[in-house]
């Protein structure tokens, strides 16, 4: 028998599948919801829950349209990891790098669709949180213990060497590998840093451009399509008018025959009748 209570993790799932602006009002309906239930320690854990930023929401929002990009996101962290640590030999770090801003790029095009969609600015500033929170998802790898899509409530950043190095239990790090962990703040030049994001926000603009022109092209194929549904509709309508019509024509046609048969009979009945009357 299930234990009660143990569907608080899909009630909680889908509570961060909500829109962003129900998400307040879903989440105190549904601890008051637990409360008057008994269930007091679930009320709490999900009253407890912070609405996330616009920019946490759409990253949030990827995973649960596309689980599976994020998850191959956060495995191609974690093998830079292994290779940058020396777990994993024979492996071409700059060409995983590469594959992997390659599909950061691809997902902050997704995550800045998803943001217009549902009503909000992918500003510069939100597309650049995005960005950092991605990166770190993939620089956290899969980790245990540590921050997951789905379900964030703040915007993350990479995590540093020295978070790195406890959370892979002391192992040494050989500090030129480690290219993509350092926090940027600690390592970058504020004008470099500040050109980096620009170059991350050109390139997620540049991304962008195909979606909106396959939506423009969507858009007008959808408008000749109701065209044609109206005119298809009108023809239909007129066909239909016209069948009628006839059926009616020929109801009347026939009800007309019917008529003249009648009178035909009657006649011949008529005519016999009065030859009968000549021959006695």
């Amino acid at each position: 028998m299930a234990r009660r209570g143990s569907d608080i993790d899909a009630k909680i799932d889908a509570l961060f599948q909500r829109s962003l602006g129900e998400f307040t009002g879903a989440r105190n309906a549904l601890a008051k919801e637990l409360r008057n239930e008994g269930r007091t320690v679930d009320a709490e854990r999900v009253k407890a829950l912070a609405k996330p930023a616009a920019s946490v929401w759409a990253v949030n929002q990827l995973y649960w349209r596309d689980p599976k990009a994020i998850e191959r996101l956060v495995a191609l962290g974690e093998r830079i990891r292994r290779v940058q640590t020396g777990q994993l030999r024979n492996a071409d770090l700059r060409a995983l790098i590469e594959e992997k801003k390659q599909m950061t790029m691809a997902l902050l095009a997704k995550a800045s669709a998803i943001l217009e969609e549902g009503g909000h600015a992918a500003s510069r500033e939100t597309v650049l949180r995005m960005s950092a929170t991605l990166e770190a998802l993939a620089a956290w790898g899969d980790m245990e213990g540590v921050p997951r899509a789905g379900r964030l409530t703040a915007d993350l950043d990479p995590p540093g060497f020295d978070t790195l190095a406890a959370l892979m239990g002391g192992k040494n790090f050989r500090a030129e590998k480690v290219l993509l962990f350092r926090a940027p703040k600690a390592v970058e030049d504020p004008a470099a840093a500040r050109a980096r994001m620009r170059e991350a926000v050109r390139e997620a603009e540049k991304a962008l451009r195909e979606p909106h022109r396959d939506a423009a092209r969507a858009e007008s194929a959808l408008g000749k399509a109701n065209a044609r549904t109206a005119a298809v509709e009108k023809q239909k309508q007129e066909i239909e008018a016209q069948y009628a019509e006839a059926k009616e024509a020929l109801r009347s046609a026939s009800s007309e025959a019917q008529k003249s048969a009648q009178a035909v009979a009657d006649a011949e009945r008529s005519l016999a009748k009065v030859k009968r009357a000549l021959e006695t």
